[in-house]
């Protein structure tokens, strides 16, 4: 079994943010997107790995080779984004026919992997929202069968969204689905979807199992990904030694990254911080903050600072990208 993630979207939700670094990289709990779906594969005994990269996707590559070097990885480039459909399309040669794991990459879930790797059927990654009109939605029959997929319907017949996780077993008619969706121009809102092509294979006979995923963490906006950050800082059990800094009081959880060097501040409670950043004479809480950057007396919270800033000044809620230089005072 091959794992497929499609990291080459452009996150424009994260913007600033994402201009300079792909929000599948932003630090999340110690960790960051790509990383959790990589090691939560792996425990499965996924070792091979497709990742379709695009924008910014040199970082990408230069990320799994040095933090996952023992993986057998290919890259793919999709030039021209028209959709997760177009996307997954390009990895055929490299699949050939071997069952694959679809894994979004701004998806992180909680579910037992090891049971929708063994199960019989292909399986669908579902859960319940209120309003269901702008995801995926699976309409689920008997023994949680799936009879019918479709993509941010306006009149929604179910309130099961797919969650962006996909096993498939029958690879080839999915490709042959993609080729001719893409052929007759088949698109939803504007793009390629997998969804249309999971219908497609539904509609021929394909057999695909609904499963419940516990938790699904929202990694695409600043607000959500704050949230995110701390229900996994929790979940993880981060824990950081306050001796290691001078003067400075953590309050947990909080995860700090190698090199950093922080004194006279009180840090936390909920906080990531990159490696190599350096922070003085500040309060930083409920917050994200990107490696190599620079903090004098300041205030944060419920803020997101990219990597490579530097701030100085009094207390904002700010939403700032990569490689800027601020002086509020």
């Amino acid at each position: 079994m091959k794992a497929i993630i499609p990291v080459a979207g452009a996150g424009t939700k994260l913007r600033p943010h994402s201009y300079n670094q792909p929000k599948a990289l932003i630090p999340l709990a110690g960790h960051s997107v790509l990383g959790i779906i990589i090691d939560q594969l792996k425990t499965a005994g996924i070792d091979e790995f497709i990742f379709i990269v695009g924008y910014l996707g040199d970082k990408i590559q230069d990320y799994v080779k040095k933090k996952y070097p023992e993986i057998k990885a290919h890259y793919v480039q999709q030039i021209d984004r028209q959709g997760v459909g177009h996307a997954i399309r390009l990895t055929r040669t490299i699949v050939n026919q071997d069952e694959v794991f679809v894994v979004l990459g701004d998806t992180i879930c909680e579910y037992n992997i090891d049971e929708v790797v063994n199960s019989p059927y292909s399986m669908i990654g579902v859960r319940k929202v209120d309003d269901p009109r702008g995801f995926g939605v699976a309409e689920i029959g008997q023994e949680g069968l799936i009879t019918c997929v479709v993509e941010k319907p306006h009149i929604p017949k179910s309130n099961m969204a797919l969650v962006g996780v996909y096993k498939i077993k029958e690879t080839e008619q999915m490709f042959q689905c993609l080729e001719s969706n893409i052929r007759e121009g088949l698109r939803s809102h504007g793009e390629f979807s997998l969804t249309d092509a999971l219908d497609c294979m539904i509609k021929l006979g394909a057999r695909f199992k609904s499963f419940v995923v516990e938790n699904w963490f929202d990694c695409g906006r600043k607000e959500t990904l704050l949230e995110t950050n701390a229900t996994l800082l929790k979940k993880f059990e981060v824990q950081t030694d306050a001796h290691l800094f001078t003067n400075t009081v953590i309050v947990q959880p909080v995860s700090i990254g190698k090199g950093c060097s922080i004194k006279n501040s009180i840090i936390g409670p909920n906080v990531t911080i990159g490696e190599n950043t350096v922070i003085e004479s500040s309060i930083v809480k409920e917050s994200i903050i990107g490696s190599f950057s620079n903090l004098d007396n300041i205030v944060l919270d419920d803020s997101v600072i990219g990597s490579d800033t530097n701030l100085r000044g009094e207390t904002r809620s700010l939403n700032i990208g990569d490689n800027s230089s601020i002086d509020l005072g």
